[in-house]
């Protein structure tokens, strides 16, 4: 049957709809064979007496089609099948009160969303960037793959160290945030919850907020990512009297607090 349209494409009128058939075609291919990509589909329509050329299934794949395969449910598939065995890096920026920039390097892990490393620096060599991968991951038990951005400070110094210590690192793609959406939601926490609250004066000053946001984000601090729990685990505190009274305990100098039951005198 599609044999016969095609070779009838030479037809006066006929070769919109043949080109609309072609398209339904290639439509209908890709999506039921989501990994199949221009040659394999190509093949398939010469198969069926369509004679178009490779260039064509190309052009209808990129500009009118989705591209084979789903990325993004890809991507969240890897994340979902390694999450135990995952972490991701990533910097963002404090300044300072006399306007100094300075450059705040984090690891976070994907399957309770521990921090595992923070540090500071004004200038983030790579040779600094190394040392603070040396001191994240002492050893290559846990953790086999980490996430991180296409930023320049990850230099191939950076790239080779985990390499060696049998971790493989995986790029996202550019201008993909989202890709590497544990240590976003981590830095937009981090700044609503601590940074965007204090002026830091200097190195010292970050390493000491940071310090105190952490404890606060590990031990009080619930996540919906973890079925409302905290990184380190919290326990459920059942009233243990009618008379007790609800207490708060300040965190982070003030703006949260912990919650927590305390026997009336």
């Amino acid at each position: 049957m599609w044999a016969g349209i095609a070779l009838a494409s030479g037809s006066t009128g006929g070769g919109h709809k043949i080109a609309g058939d072609v398209f339904e075609i290639v439509r209908r291919l890709t999506r039921e064979n989501p990994t199949w990509g221009a040659p394999r589909i190509h093949g398939e329509l010469l198969k069926l007496g369509f004679q178009i050329s490779e260039r064509t299934v190309s052009r209808y794949m990129a500009r009118r089609l989705p591209r084979p395969g789903d990325a993004a449910k890809n991507w969240l598939a890897f994340l979902r099948n390694h999450r135990e065995a995952i972490a991701a890096i990533d910097f963002f920026t404090v300044p300072t009160i006399t306007f100094r920039l300075l450059y705040c390097l984090f690891a976070i892990d994907h399957d309770r969303r521990r921090i595992l490393h923070f540090n500071v620096t004004a200038h983030p060599s790579a040779e600094w960037v190394v040392q603070q991968l040396r001191e994240t991951f002492p050893d290559s038990d846990r953790h086999r793959y980490v996430i991180l951005d296409r930023d320049s400070k990850f230099s191939a110094e950076a790239i080779g160290f985990l390499h060696s210590s049998g971790i493989k690192p995986v790029r996202t793609s550019v201008r993909s945030p989202w890709q590497n959406g544990v240590a976003e939601r981590w830095v937009g926490s981090a700044r609503r919850d601590c940074f965007d609250r204090v002026i830091a004066l200097d190195e010292a000053h970050v390493r000491r907020l940071a310090r105190e946001y952490m404890a606060y984000y590990h031990a009080d601090r619930t996540h919906d990512g973890l079925g409302k729990d905290t990184p380190s685990g919290r326990a459920v505190e059942v009233k243990p009297a009618r008379s007790a009274e609800l207490m708060s305990l300040s965190r982070v100098g003030g703006p949260h607090h912990r919650y927590t039951w305390k026997a009336a005198a």
